[in-house]
Order: C-alpha cells, then structure tokens, then sequence
C-alpha cells in the first residue's frame, strides 16, 4: 500500500523524522529553511499531511492550492497561524499539541517574571560593561515576589501552574481574569481569587499574560491598559505577540510609567519592535518558554501522533475542529 506523503516544515528531532518516516513519505525541512507563504505552499502541493510549527500559516491561500492536504499537525499549543475556519470548510483538520508543555512553560514565566522584578537583565548588562566599581544601597534595587500581588490575565492550564506556584512556593496572594470563572475546586487549588480586568491592571504587583491570541485579543494591553498599571508594576508576556501594544509598552518603560517588563513574544516576531531594544528595563527572550529538550520532543512526538493516528484510521488525540472527522 503507498504511503500517505507528509511535508514536515521545520528541523525537528531526527528521532521524529524517523518515526515518521516508518509511516510516511516525507519530505522535511532538516536543514531550517524559513520559507514563504509561496515557498510553503508549493511544497504542500500534492501533500495528504503536514506537520508545521507556530509560524507556518495555513488559510484558505494555502488550502485552495492544495486541495489533496487533510491534515495539518501543530508542533504548539497555540494555533493562530492556522485559519481554523477556512480548514473546516475546506475539510482540513487542524491539531495542536497542549498540556505536554504546561509545566515548562509555567516554570519559564516564572522564571521571566523574577528576572524582570530582580532586573538581572539590567545588572548583568552592568557587569558586563564593567561598571560594576562598588556596593550601594539602591544598586539595581528591584520589587519582591514573595508576599506580593500575582495576576494572572488568562486562566488556563499554564496561568493554572504560574498561579500554584506564587501561591504556594512564594506565598503570593493570587488574583486572575479570564473568560470563564474558575470553578471553586479549582480556584482552591490555585489560591487564586476572581476579578474584574480593570481590578486586575490596578491591583497586580507582577501580572503575567497567558490569553490565546485571536483578532479579538489583539492588544488586550495596549495604552490605556498600561495607564492602570501601578507605577511599580511588572508585566510578563510569555503569551503570544499582539497581546500587547509593543509601542505602546516601550513607551511606558521609557517614561517609568510601569517599573518593567518580561518578554517571551512579540509583535511581527522574530522581528522586535525598536523602540524595546532602547530602554533597560526590560528582560527579551526569543519565544523560548517551551524550551527544553524533554518538552519539546513532547510536542514534536504528540504532532506524529497525530498525523500516524489520522492516517491510520484512528481519532487523533489533539483535533481543533472535529467536525471535519464527523465529515469523512
């Protein structure tokens, strides 16, 4: 019996590559060459599957030049590269790969948000330029983590574990905001009290942004939104970008009117808005809060599951839009 052929977009683990290929013909992208749109699509045509990466899109453009694609396996949780409505109507399924991440990347927005109040950016930078000449009472002099304020803006599997952790390892009291209430058992567990937006922007010592991106949470924080900030605030987007205002962000740095800032995403990235580039009080990391080797030979092992599943007549584990398996 023929194979069903795959394209795999991005590098990923030779091990995957592998397993893949037991199943698939496959054409991959080892050596990590960032295509187009027009690249990608070309190399989709006469594909039954592929296995792409947040920053591969796929809309209707890309569906109408390959009408033989069925599936297309997200190594991410996040799919906003994917236009979920025009899969369904072309009968294209579209999976991610959640909860495998969860842990890793709770871990990583706390950690970007203690380098962001203790401003290790700020004095590594100092160091290293060898300014560092005496001690000084107010030397880099950053906010506490315990005892303070934690919101969280998005309360799902992630802004869960970030929130379990400021409660329960730093003693923090923890406020969040989000679609959905919590139900009680679960805001319990998390020791974390339901707001209004605006009580959360006013109240937060440290807020960290963990919302899905959608046309409709497009710069959820932008000016306004900062201008509620107390003065001493930080603010943690290890989301996605288009969250936040980028302009409108270094610009409240820049005049102080929030203390600073972690970034993990950005607007147009890998692109960084310029004006975050000038202004010290701000930690950038390039979109690595899922980053470690365990966990992301996760999500590229959960993305093969799917693609193996969908083909070999199974339901796949992860589906988006499930209707389209209802179709075939």
């Amino acid at each position: 019996m023929k194979k069903p052929k795959i394209l795999v977009a991005r590098a990923v683990f030779p091990e995957v590559i592998a397993r893949l290929e037991q199943h698939f013909e496959v054409e991959s992208n080892q050596s990590d060459e960032t295509w187009s749109k027009a690249q990608l699509t070309e190399r989709l045509k006469g594909k039954d599957g592929a296995f792409t990466t947040g920053g591969d899109r796929i809309d209707a453009e890309v569906l109408a030049a390959c009408p033989g694609l069925k599936i297309c396996a997200n190594m991410a949780v996040g799919y906003n590269n994917f236009d979920i409505d025009a899969m369904t109507a072309a009968g294209v399924l579209a999976t991610n790969a959640p909860d495998v991440l969860t842990e890793t990347t709770a871990d990583f927005g706390f950690a970007l948000l203690m380098a962001t109040a203790r401003r290790v950016t700020e004095s590594e930078h100092y160091l290293r330029a060898g300014k560092w000449t005496k001690w000084s009472y107010d030397m880099f002099a950053g906010s506490d983590i315990h005892g303070a304020t934690l919101g969280i803006l998005g309360m799902g599997r992630i802004g869960q574990g970030i929130a379990k952790r400021g409660a329960h390892g730093f003693g923090m009291k923890v406020i969040y905001h989000n679609r959905s209430r919590l139900d009680a058992a679960l805001e319990a567990e998390c020791k974390a009290s339901y707001v209004g937006k605006e009580e959360l922007l006013k109240t937060a010592d440290h807020l960290v942004l963990v919302l899905p991106y959608s046309p409709a949470s497009h710069h959820t924080i932008g000016a306004a939104e900062l201008a509620l900030m107390k003065p001493t605030a930080n603010l943690i987007n290890i989301a996605r970008g288009g969250i936040v205002d980028d302009a409108a962000l270094a610009a409240a740095l820049r005049d102080k009117r929030i203390a600073a800032a972690g970034l993990d995403v950005f607007e147009g990235e890998p692109k960084v808005h310029s004006d975050l580039l000038t202004v010290p009080n701000v930690v950038l990391t390039p979109h690595i809060a899922s980053a470690t080797i365990p966990t992301r030979l996760a999500m590229a092992s959960l993305a093969a599951d799917n693609l193996i599943a969908f083909f070999g007549g199974k339901k796949p584990l992860t589906p988006l839009n499930a209707a389209v398996l209802a179709i075939k």
